[in-house]
Order: structure tokens, then C-alpha cells, then sequence
């Protein structure tokens, strides 16, 4: 995919980004945002996260909805292993200087505990950067890396190999900005005494890179080390910011050089053919995460009369306080003698299930995972604790909202379509409803508070945890609901949740079981904790991983097949 400029000068200094552009940190980096990530609200930076609707791209508004809800990187993300930290930052809090200069340094703090995990980006990276040296160029290195991490980082990469390559290195905490800020280039320039202009290159693999080269009025060179794909690429840019060169690999860029070589004779000290070393492969491209391919044929699917939702983590995020409260009632169990009714270990139908009874019941808390991923609500958490144990059950609900009524009270809309896809439905006819564990003191309050207006007149009934003898996974809250709308229940009324415990529901009802997973699982994962084994037979009739999905769905089956 190599691409470049007309009237591109050949360089007189080549300057890198380092993680993601000459090495891979990805362990240490990751390791690091994930126990940085849960610390946003602490550090007061929830409420600093960009509106969607201010977002770049659609990829940076989903990343920023993800965030604010989970307190972790999308799957996705962690899947294809591709952005940096600093594309992170600038992704969530856009142009809030501050917001990003404290995500930074909490990253750097979780960073040294980490960092030293530091390879090659790509085969022979040391060779082709050996033969720019031969060929007269200068080299450096201009990144948001702290010095302490870079310092010791290029002692370890390679062996060592790498320490006497770079003319110049400028870090994070040698200027007052971190990219796009362009001080990292202008500071590497005046220290090697070069003109700020176009034969200057600056090499590196991200947007965030890109723009900060065109600030800086160089030319920016695009390492597509990750692969991306062309097209993804193009969507970043505009004609105005557009890097000067698209390269997939070190190959390239020494091919690019002697062709401008052969454009600008005598550009370089010796000429690249006589220096390149034998051609090294390209980076592989990320193994692709294996999204969720559940839809049936919408010929399938019975065109819905009544769509019943969960409330938490599917129409709304009430995961603070449900985790605060989940939290608090633990060191309650051993008292109230739930903990000698936890399920066994080899009762649980996973072994992450059996794992999370066993950490409960030695220390009296979610296992800090769990905590971390913000992906289970407190109906699967006793579930997975207490099986059929309904009397268990019921207890731990009791426990719960004692414990609830310190935390509740914040309640935002899951996704911002969430109260357009509530009017949408009403309007072509379909009557919809809420069916939640909540009990309804808590409920009828967050319903009069989301989007600080209410959401009150969307529906045409709701059915709360204390207005059944049983709550999910057994059917009779549903059965409540269509007896309420008069309606019978059958396939035509499809029941929306984020969890197994929605879903066994909805099939024990006879009811068309939709999965919404905001979590994001991947499809292997799905296939984990729905196993349709003879213990636990209950699947999804779809799966859709966000409201548009879902809106698109029901839209189908209103046209009906042809």
C-alpha cells in the first residue's frame, strides 16, 4: 500500500515514535491502561470524557461510551492491539489539555510497573536503521514516553543494540506538551541544529502522529505497522492533514528512499542500494477478533407487538452504585449464612464461574478482575453464586438494596439513541416495556431521573423485582408484563437483555430472546457462557451489540422477506 507525495524532498533527518512505530510495548501498555482505566473516577475524569456527539469518528464515540461505562479498552481494541495510549487520551478527552496531562501521569505511575517488556516493532529493525545511519541521515526519537521508560527501554531492546543509533531523543517530560503538541519535533530539531521544514520526517503509526507532524510543519511519514486497512486510513484525514508517505514496513520506506534517490542524486552519503539490508518481512497483520455472527435469518424472527427491556446495563448505566452496593454486602454473607450456600466449584457451569464463587467465598469480595470489568450485574453475580437456591437468592436481593439505597441515585442513558429507539418503536405501533430486578423504589426514581427529564411516558408497562414472588431468571415477571398489556406470551414479544440471566427468562416465557451485548463479548466467549449443553440449554434468538443494531433488526422484520 506504499504511497507518497508528489514533490516529497528527500529527508535530511528521519524521527520516530517509538512504541508502535520501531518497538512493541503493547504488554506493558496494556497492562497499564487496564489498571489505569478503572482509576478515571477517582481522578475525576468521568465527567471530562468527550460527548459523543463531539467525537472524531464513530470508533472514537463507541470507545468513549465503553469507557464511561466499563472503565476499560473495548475488546475490539485489546483484540487488534493497534492504538497507543496517547491515541487513547486524545480519542476520549479531545482538546482538554488538563484531562490528558492527569490520564498521563496516573498511565506513567501504572506504567513502572510494567515497562522493560520491549521488542523489535518489526524484523531487522535494527538493520534498516543501521543503513539510514550509513546513508548520512540523522536520526531520532520524539515521543510521549517518559525519559525513564525510554532511557532504559533502549537498553534493553535488542540487546542492547540500539543505544548508539539516535543522533537526539526528546521525551514526554523534555517539553511542556505531549503530542499532538509538535514541541517533541521542533525540540529534536534545534538539538540537531536542522531547519524546521519538509526534509524533515517524522515516522510514526498513528493519527495522533500524523497531526502532530503537520503541526509542526514536517513532513509526516505514516508507519502502517498494524495493517490497517487503506480505507481506514483515509477516513482519518483530510486533504489539509494527510501524511506526506504511507508505508507498510521498513522495506518500503528504504525502496521510498531510493527512488528519491534516484529523483535527488547525491541526496545521501552512500546510496541506498549499496547499504540496504537483505528485505525483511512486513509486520503480520492482528489475529481479527471473532465478532458475534448470531442473526438468523429475519425470516426467523417474529416481527415483535411488545419489546420488554432490561433496565441496568441496557437501557440505562447504573454501574456505579450497583457495584458500590455489590461491594458492601459481601462481608455480610458468613453472618446471614450465605456463604456455606454458594454453589460448589463443580456445579458452576464455567470455570470463570466456578473461580468467582471461590474468590467470594475466601475473601469476601468481587475478585478485582470482575471489579475491573464492569461486565456482570448483581442478578448473574448471585446466579453464578447461588444456582437454584431461590431462598439464597432472595436473601442476597434484600442485602443488596439495603446497601443500594446509600449509592443510587446517577443514571445516564446507555447509548444516546436509547430514547430515540423508545419513541421509534411507539411510533410504528409496538407496545414496550421494562422488566428489571430493581426494586421498584429504586426503579420508579431512576426512571424520573435519566436524562434529567424522565423517561416515564416511553412505556406502556413495568414489572420490578418486588412485584413477583420470583425474580429472573424465572419467567414470571414477564408473564406479569404481557398479562398487564392483555397479550399473550409468544415470540411476538421480545425480551432485550445484557445478561444470561435475561435471556434464560425470555425462553422459560416462550418469549423471543434478544442478547444486547454492550459488554462486547466475542463470539467464543458468547459460546461460553450460552453452551447449549443439556444443563444449560438456554441461547439467544440474535445477538446485537449496540441500539442500532437493534433498531435495524426490528426495521427488518417490519418490511418482512420479500
Amino acid at each position: 500500500m506504499t504511497r507518497f507525495s508528489d514533490g516529497l524532498p528527500a529527508p535530511s533527518v528521519l524521527m520516530f515514535d517509538w512504541h508502535g512505530t520501531l518497538v512493541d510495548t503493547h504488554d506493558a501498555m496494556f497492562s497499564a491502561m487496564e489498571e489505569m482505566l478503572p482509576q478515571l473516577e477517582d481522578l475525576g475524569l468521568v465527567d471530562r470524557l468527550l460527548p459523543e456527539d463531539k467525537c472524531r469518528t464513530a470508533d472514537d464515540a463507541r470507545l468513549v461510551r465503553y469507557i464511561r461505562i466499563f472503565r476499560r479498552l473495548h475488546p475490539r481494541i485489546l483484540a487488534e492491539r493497534r492504538v497507543s495510549r496517547t491515541d487513547i487520551f486524545n480519542a476520549i478527552f479531545g482538546d482538554d489539555k488538563e484531562a490528558r496531562l492527569i490520564a498521563h501521569e496516573a498511565y506513567n505511575h501504572c506504567y513502572r510497573k510494567y515497562f522493560g517488556k520491549v521488542k523489535p516493532f518489526q524484523q531487522g529493525a535494527y538493520e534498516y536503521l543501521t543503513a539510514l545511519k550509513e546513508m548520512g541521515l540523522r536520526l531520532a526519537v520524539s515521543t510521549n514516553r517518559n525519559r525513564e521508560f525510554l532511557d532504559k527501554e533502549l537498553k534493553m531492546v535488542d540487546e542492547g543494540r540500539w543505544q548508539n543509533l539516535f543522533d537526539v531523543t526528546v521525551c514526554a517530560d523534555d517539553v511542556t506538551e505531549y503530542k499532538p503538541d509538535p514541541e517533541v519535533i521542533t525540540r529534536a530539531l534545534e538539538k540537531l541544529g536542522l531547519p524546521v521544514d519538509q526534509r524533515a520526517w517524522y515516522v510514526g503509526d498513528s493519527y495522533v502522529d500524523m497531526l502532530t507532524a503537520n503541526r509542526a510543519g514536517v513532513s509526516g511519514v505514516f508507519y502502517n505497522g498494524a495493517c490497517w486497512e487503506s480505507g481506514r486510513i483515509d477516513s482519518w484525514f483530510s486533504h489539509r492533514d494527510a501524511p506526506s508517505a504511507i508505508l507498510d514496513s521498513f522495506e518500503d520506506l528504504i525502496n521510498l528512499l531510493a527512488l528519491l534517490e534516484r529523483q535527488e542524486p547525491n541526496a545521501f552519503r552512500a546510496p541506498p542500494a549499496e547499504v540496504r539490508p537483505r528485505p525483511y518481512p512486513r509486520p503480520e497483520p492482528p489475529q481479527p477478533r471473532i465478532e458475534p455472527d448470531w442473526h438468523p435469518a429475519v425470516v426467523s424472527l417474529i416481527r415483535p407487538s411488545v419489546v420488554l427491556f432490561d433496565w441496568h446495563a441496557t437501557l440505562v448505566d447504573t454501574l456505579d452504585a450497583m457495584y458500590h452496593a455489590v461491594d458492601d454486602m459481601f462481608p455480610e454473607f458468613e453472618e446471614l449464612g450465605l456463604t456455606d450456600r454458594m454453589l460448589a466449584p463443580e456445579d458452576s457451569k464455567t470455570p470463570e464461574d466456578a473461580r468467582l464463587v471461590a474468590y467470594v467465598r475466601e475473601f469476601a469480595k468481587l475478585h478485582p478482575k470482575v471489579r475491573a470489568d464492569r461486565k456482570i450485574s448483581r442478578t448473574d453475580i448471585f446466579e453464578v453464586l447461588f444456582g437454584e437456591d431461590q431462598d439464597a437468592k432472595q436473601i442476597a436481593h434484600k442485602v443488596f438494596n439495603r446497601h443500594y439505597r446509600e449509592h443510587y441515585g446517577t443514571v445516564k442513558a446507555f447509548e444516546p439513541k436509547v430514547r430515540a429507539v423508545l419513541e421509534g418503536l411507539r411510533r410504528i405501533g409496538i407496545q414496550v416495556g421494562v422488566i428489571t430486578n430493581r426494586d421498584r423504589e429504586f426503579f420508579e426514581h431512576e426512571l424520573a431521573a435519566v436524562d434529567d427529564t424522565g423517561w416515564t411516558h416511553l412505556f406502556d408497562v413495568d414489572v420490578c423485582g418486588d412485584d413477583t414472588p420470583l425474580r429472573k431468571p424465572h419467567p414470571d415477571q414477564l408473564y406479569l408484563a404481557v398479562q398487564k398489556l392483555d397479550y399473550p406470551p409468544d415470540p411476538s414479544v421480545w425480551y432485550v437483555g445484557d445478561s444470561t440471566t435475561d435471556v434464560i427468562a425470555a425462553k422459560r416465557a416462550g418469549m423471543t430472546a434478544v442478547f444486547f451485548n454492550g459488554a462486547q463479548w466475542d463470539l467464543p466467549w458468547l459460546n461460553r457462557i450460552f453452551p447449549g449443553t443439556h444443563k444449560h440449554p438456554d441461547k439467544p434468538d440474535v445477538v446485537v451489540n449496540d441500539f442500532s443494531e437493534f433498531w435495524a433488526l426490528v426495521l427488518a422484520c417490519e418490511i418482512g422477506p420479500p
